[in-house]
């Protein structure tokens, strides 16, 4: 659940200071955790992973744009959920379609765990989406792009410990940077907001490698569904800090998450 939590961070700092701002600083601090954690965690340098990893990078840095620009205009109790949705479908259509065979018990939670993704994106009044369409928008195609980055980061390979996530936050850093040089958007960040800021990258950054070593290790369908059931924790967070009331059918996907992760885990 740390990248709901990443999420929510970064949602808040979105709302705060400008989305380019906010992604270049968020991830020069998943910068330095990473590089960071290079010398302690295993893994072997190599040019295919620097190469998958800023190709993931590449996927992540369109993703994370529309993703914070989503949560800074909608609600993030539908937005977070609604990203989880595309994000969850990617890599477990690409896993089925490249051998990986989960057990029954586990293909049970799979389909739990979309269902419960389903519940949480529903708004608060009842309805499927909301009537903004700029942030259900934005939230779908940074799924796609936040499920390409989980395909091209398992593609790294399986020696290669945390040195493709340096290639991804290299590549989108540099990409993020390009754009708001290109725009001439500012990426100073409006006081107040750093902290906030950097606490959402340290987490994404966390979050990622936590994924990294899963994927590495194990079946990408069954990793990516548990990845994707993170808004339980953005949905959580924004009810009991920002207020935002979830309804009924939004508590019930949080508990079908819940389960969904139970068995995916006992398989």
């Amino acid at each position: 659940m740390i990248f709901g939590t990443a999420d929510f961070f970064g949602g808040l700092a979105t709302r705060r200071s400008k989305v380019l701002a906010v992604v270049v600083l968020s991830q020069l601090g998943g910068l330095l955790l990473v590089a960071a954690l290079l010398p302690v965690l295993p893994g072997h340098a190599s040019t295919a992973a620097l190469a998958w990893g800023m190709a993931s990078g590449v996927a992540g840095a369109f993703g994370i744009v529309l993703f914070y620009r989503g949560l800074a205009t909608g609600m993030m109790s539908v937005v977070a959920p609604t990203t989880a949705t595309t994000a969850m479908a990617v890599p477990v259509v690409f896993g089925l379609l490249t051998g990986d065979r989960p057990s029954a018990l586990a293909l049970v939670g799979v389909a739990l765990g979309l269902f419960a993704v389903l519940l949480v994106s529903r708004e608060p009044n009842g309805g499927a989406s909301g009537p903004k369409a700029g942030p259900i928008l934005a939230a779908l195609v940074s799924g796609a792009g936040f499920g390409g980055f989980f395909v091209l980061l398992k593609l790294a390979p399986a020696d290669s410990g945390t040195w493709p996530l340096l290639g991804a936050r290299i590549a989108s850093i540099t990409l993020v940077a390009l754009l708001a040089l290109a725009t001439r958007r500012s990426l100073r960040p409006v006081p107040g907001s750093l902290t906030v800021t950097i606490t959402a990258g340290v987490l994404d950054m966390a979050a990622n490698v936590l994924y990294l070593f899963a994927a590495q290790r194990g079946m990408l369908t069954l990793v990516a569904v548990l990845v994707s059931l993170y808004p339980a924790s953005t949905l959580l967070l924004a009810r009991y800090v920002l207020g935002e009331r979830l309804s009924p059918v939004q508590i019930t996907g949080v508990g079908f998450a819940l389960g969904a992760i139970a068995l995916i885990a006992a398989a």
